[in-house]
């Protein structure tokens, strides 16, 4: 999600305000200050809406509340991602994207009137306590989500530091809802995290696109390359939600050396953007790795298409979110402010990821290799039989038992990772072979 703050004039209630005030005169046809005819039939029928309300509702309501309300359904009507939020709402958005505040560190979205998990945190009470990508949360403590709005249900999440609260939660594959507790924090979002898998082969943790996030991760990656050469790297976007589009792209610039990155479409010239590599690669061409799940989303997305479609990384786990559209933050009179969705972003090479995603080239499931227990067994060699020949070479015999133990080990904890860096290896022994 990209944010750009414009003034914009309310034009919707005005209009609404105007007609209403000149349809007892006969009124057939207006137009609104962009030229567009103003559809009388609706608007009478608003204007009726809106009178019954006042007259026939069982408790009384204000003009404000009303209008409000209509401003809400208009924009919560066209997609997910559009909303209208009120002052105090809009604070609480610059608050949630300042990079620390008191919550759970989840990043969440509206579902047939529910509250759905695109992805938990890293190192937040929501990852701590299990949260998982496409979790349902129907209950916030004892108050049910069904009837809340987002940024209401968001509201009621965010608290005092260290307080409690209960999700109820529907997960697939659980034949009943979950109930989770988890105390709430703050949220400081360390967007890079870095380390070697082995010698040679990093590991980049992306969990979030924040401005700093392309210097960050830059930094992280030679800092790797001062223990020596990187002969492969994997780039980690599972669970990344996105962030800022010029993260995005500052990110994949790092790898690409030319070509498209990732334009974006919309009805008016300004949302029509093109974003381009500048030369350099920051690991001069060695393998790339990007893992992916289904809580990579937006600006994740931009990334790894972009690796896709130049063949410049190995897209890798299974398919991503699906979210490609861009939204902006354009400013109210009355201090708050209207998201709007403006435009969609397509890949280098034309493809949209809205609600299709990114497939990966190597699906690989979300699996847990079992703990071996050790027997204290050796398996049975040629060097342990009696009477063996030597080598006939004056050395030490080399061992892979510590390699092998390594191996198991980041098997146990992160299957799709062990995985990822065994493709890295194939992928260097085939290049030295070429």
């Amino acid at each position: 999600m990209t944010i750009r703050s414009k003034p914009i004039t309310l034009m919707v209630a005005g209009a609404v305000l105007g007609v209403t005030l000149t349809l007892g005169h006969g009124v057939v046809g207006a137009r609104d200050t962009s030229g567009d005819v103003l559809p009388l039939d609706q608007l009478r029928t608003f204007s009726d809406v809106f009178a019954r309300i006042k007259r026939n509702y069982v408790e009384d309501v204000s003009d404000e509340e009303l209008l409000e309300h209509a401003i809400r359904g208009m924009l919560s009507g066209l997609d997910p991602h559009s909303s209208y939020l009120n002052t105090e709402q809009f604070q609480e958005l610059r608050i949630g994207t300042s990079g620390e505040f008191g919550g759970l560190g989840i990043e969440v979205g509206m579902e047939d009137g529910f509250v759905r998990v695109v992805s938990p945190i890293d190192d937040t009470p929501a990852a701590r306590a299990g949260m998982q990508s496409g979790d349902l949360i129907i209950r916030l403590d004892d108050k049910p989500v069904k009837g809340l709005e987002l940024n209401e249900a968001v509201k009621l999440m965010r608290g005092r530091p260290g307080s409690d609260i209960v999700l109820t939660v529907v997960r697939e594959g659980e034949d009943r809802p979950l109930n989770i507790t988890l105390t709430r924090a703050v949220i400081q979002v360390t967007s890079v995290r870095n380390r070697l898998l082995e010698e040679g082969y990093g590991y980049v943790r992306v969990s979030h696109f924040q401005t700093k996030t392309p210097s960050d991760m830059i930094k992280a990656i030679e800092t790797m390359q001062l223990d020596g050469e990187l002969k492969g790297l994997v780039l980690d976007l599972r669970n990344n939600p996105g962030g800022v589009l010029s993260a995005a792209v500052g990110i994949s610039d790092a790898f690409l050396s030319e070509g498209l990155i990732v334009y974006t479409d919309g009805r008016e010239e300004n949302s029509r953007l093109r974003y381009t590599a500048s030369r350099g690669d920051i690991l001069e061409g060695a393998p790339l790795v990007v893992l992916v799940n289904g809580g990579s989303a937006s600006a994740s997305e931009i990334v790894a298409g972009a690796m896709q479609d130049h063949g410049r990384g190995v897209v890798m786990g299974s398919k991503t979110f699906g979210k490609g559209s861009v939204q902006t933050i354009q400013n109210l009179p009355n201090g708050g402010a209207v998201k709007l969705t403006t435009a969609r972003y397509y890949t280098p090479s034309g493809r949209s990821i809205q609600a299709q995603g990114i497939s990966p080239d190597i699906v690989t499931g979300n699996l847990q290799v079992a703990k071996r227990e050790d027997n204290g067994i050796e398996p049975l060699t040629e060097s342990s039989l009696a009477g063996h020949l030597s080598n006939g070479a004056d050395v030490e015999a080399e061992t892979s038992d510590d390699r092998e133990a390594d191996a198991l080990s980041l098997a146990e904890d992160d299957y799709q990772l062990n995985e990822a860096l065994n493709l890295l290896k194939g992928l260097t022994i085939l290049s030295k072979k070429g």
